[in-house]
């Protein structure tokens, strides 16, 4: 929602004080310099970026309408989730949870909470995470050092698509620029015989270009990839929250303080209170 607000009050503020000074928006429509300046930017974009990022990229800037994918009550159902795990580990061992590790879709821990089994990543990491846990026998550093490569690497990839869209929105400026150039050539190419009014006409048609580069790249372009890359950051938190709560628990502690320990790494827009999520975990 935030962003399409942003993108109003950029388009309201830029437009309104153009048309306060008593120009037309007419004097801005050049179609042809709009199809110089956006396809040029989406062929550098396809140059430059695999297809994977490419995909995500769209993706990810189309996500920005939504809400986040973890919110409080999203962040309940993990820790929850990962309780009653814990709970089930530490009364019948590790050997309780291979079956619901192997099937979770067809386990009764992990059907209680869908969210979870929405979110394919996440579901993937918990899985694979248990499964080492219950299939080696890794110590605590071991298993924080490995989580913490695995996280790494998650990370790199959910911020790649938003590094490539920022390449973009600083090359946009250029293909302004490059989109006047060829406005200029036209209008020296027409000089001959042309009036003082026709050049005119064909010098702001290339400043078009310039401004549009210009705008495009640091009131949307640029805006729409930093969002994406604050959005990987925030979703990312989740991951480190079950690496958290299974690292605590191979190190011993109970299921209640893993996953407080867990709790406390939420930033305060969403982490759930300390008696609510109590009450919560007991069935409350």
């Amino acid at each position: 929602m935030l962003a399409i607000i942003g993108t109003v009050v950029v388009l309201a503020s830029v437009m309104g004080g153009y048309l306060a000074t008593g120009s037309s928006l007419l004097l801005l429509w050049h179609p042809l310099e709009v199809v110089i300046i956006l396809g040029a930017a989406l062929g550098a974009f396809l140059i430059s970026s695999p297809m994977k990022v490419v995909k995500a990229a769209f993706s990810g800037a189309i996500g920005l309408v939504k809400g986040v994918r973890y919110g409080r009550p999203e962040y309940v159902q993990l820790l929850k989730l990962i309780y009653d795990i814990l709970v089930l580990v530490r009364k019948d061992g590790l050997l309780a949870i291979e079956q619901h590790v192997e099937e979770p879709s067809k386990s009764a821990i992990f059907k209680k909470y869908p969210v979870v089994m929405a979110d394919h990543h996440m579901l993937e990491f918990l899985t694979d995470c248990l499964r080492l846990m219950s299939g080696t026998s890794l110590d605590p550093h071991e298993l924080e050092s490995l989580l913490e490569y695995e996280l790494e690497t998650h990370h790199h990839e959910a911020v790649e698509p938003a590094h490539a869209v920022q390449k973009v929105a600083d090359a946009l400026p250029g293909f302004g620029i490059v989109a006047a150039v060829l406005g200029i050539v036209t209008t020296m190419a027409s000089i001959d015989g042309a009036s003082t009014a026709e050049i005119g006409e064909h010098v702001g048609a290339a400043l078009v270009g310039t401004f549009l580069g210009i705008l495009v790249a640091y009131g949307f372009v640029g805006p729409i990839a930093a969002a994406m890359e604050a959005r990987a950051h925030e979703e990312g938190k989740a991951f480190e929250v079950v690496k958290m709560a299974l690292v605590a628990s191979v190190r011993g502690y109970p299921p209640t303080i893993s996953i407080e320990f867990a709790r406390k790494l939420l930033f305060s827009s969403v982490r759930p209170n300390f008696k609510d999520l109590e009450k919560q975990l007991r069935g409350k």
